[in-house]
């Protein structure tokens, strides 16, 4: 029996060494001895000293059958405490005058994911999330948020749908040239999923308007382009304690961060203190963008913000990924705060 259990651990040894999944190893650990003793019930005993010194040692064999059994029996019934204790949990998450059945269903592979669950798409469909710009990069971010249920989406843009638009702006159609895009976006967004509330603010983000817009918010995701209205996103969320989602377009190469100096991480204006000459960052119109480019980002933006709502995994806090389309590469580079900087160091 000695020998038996020797071997077992000796199995169980180099499970381990080799990696082999949790569950594995256990079974070889635990079936192995229980597969010689009854192999020595069945051999004759002409088969050998070790099947002979199995018959004549059956109570232990026994015991040690019965303990294997016990301890399987009880991890097996935590296990399975512990799965109706997460579905009641989620269940009690999930307030059912919240969501219809079709809404459930809708969003089940969201539910089902440990790191969101009912709790999870529950606080995503409370958020209120604002969009400014319904380009290229709100084009992905818009529908992405639409479809994952959060539950009111503002949308500010003073621009129409141009026909050079459509080559990477895709939430808009043919048939919205010459519609407002907050206009179009709503119309897309409302096909998608008509139960997310869409505000569209067909106007300029301006400074007269922005602190009382911002505040209506809980998160504001930023995909315009032009740096005037990215400092005064900035400087408004840093004043109202919003988090700022921030991505940026040229011909290849993108990039995106999460702002939140509330969180420790560093504000837009702490890493581009001011903005590039004209010549240094012209615009798509002058430098292109290849199309497909906007939906990687704005899609990246669009976890970004829902990580950020839900408290899943970690956000792009002081963190920066550049993502380089023409050669296929993701590089993420740490951000830190300036301590001279003008927005966010005054307001602590």
């Amino acid at each position: 029996m000695l020998f038996v259990l020797v071997s077992a651990f000796a199995i169980w040894a180099l499970c381990f060494g080799f990696r082999v999944a949790h569950r594995g190893y256990w079974t070889l650990f635990g079936s192995f001895p229980v597969s010689v003793f009854l192999f020595s019930l069945v051999l004759p005993p002409e088969g050998g000293r070790l099947i002979l010194a199995a018959r004549e040692t059956l109570i232990p064999w026994l015991v040690v059958f019965g303990v294997v059994t016990i301890i399987w029996g009880y991890r097996w019934m935590l296990r399975r405490l512990r799965t109706q204790a997460v579905v009641k949990e989620e269940a009690a998450a999930i307030d059912a005058p919240l969501f219809s059945e079709t809404e459930l269903n809708r969003y089940a592979r969201h539910i089902v994911m440990r790191e969101m669950g009912g709790a999870g798409q529950k606080a995503l469909k409370e958020a209120k999330v604002l969009v400014v710009g319904a380009g290229g990069l709100g084009s992905p971010v818009l529908q992405y948020l639409a479809a994952a249920g959060v539950g009111t989406i503002g949308v500010i843009d003073d621009d129409v749908v141009d026909n050079a638009n459509l080559q990477r702006q895709v939430i808009h159609r043919d048939d919205d040239i010459g519609t407002a895009k907050v206009f179009s976006a709503q119309a897309a967004m409302i096909a998608q999923n008509p139960f997310v509330d869409v505000r569209p603010y067909q106007r300029r983000l301006t400074d007269d308007i922005a602190a009382e817009l911002i505040a209506e918010y809980d998160l504001v995701l930023d995909g315009c382009d032009n740096f005037e209205t990215r400092y005064l996103v900035n400087k408004v969320c840093v004043q109202t304690q919003t988090p700022l989602i921030s991505g940026a377009l040229t011909q290849w190469e993108g990039q995106l961060s999460v702002f939140d100096p509330a969180k420790g991480a560093p504000c837009y204006q702490c890493i581009f203190p001011q903005a590039p000459a004209p010549e240094l960052a012209p615009s798509c119109s002058e430098a292109g963008v290849i199309g497909p480019l906007p939906g990687v980002v704005g899609s990246m933006m669009a976890i970004e913000a829902i990580k950020v709502i839900t408290g899943a995994g970690a956000p792009l806090r002081g963190e920066m990924v550049i993502y380089d389309g023409l050669y296929g590469e993701s590089r993420k580079i740490t951000l830190e705060r300036r301590a001279d900087c003008p927005i966010c160091s005054k307001s602590e």
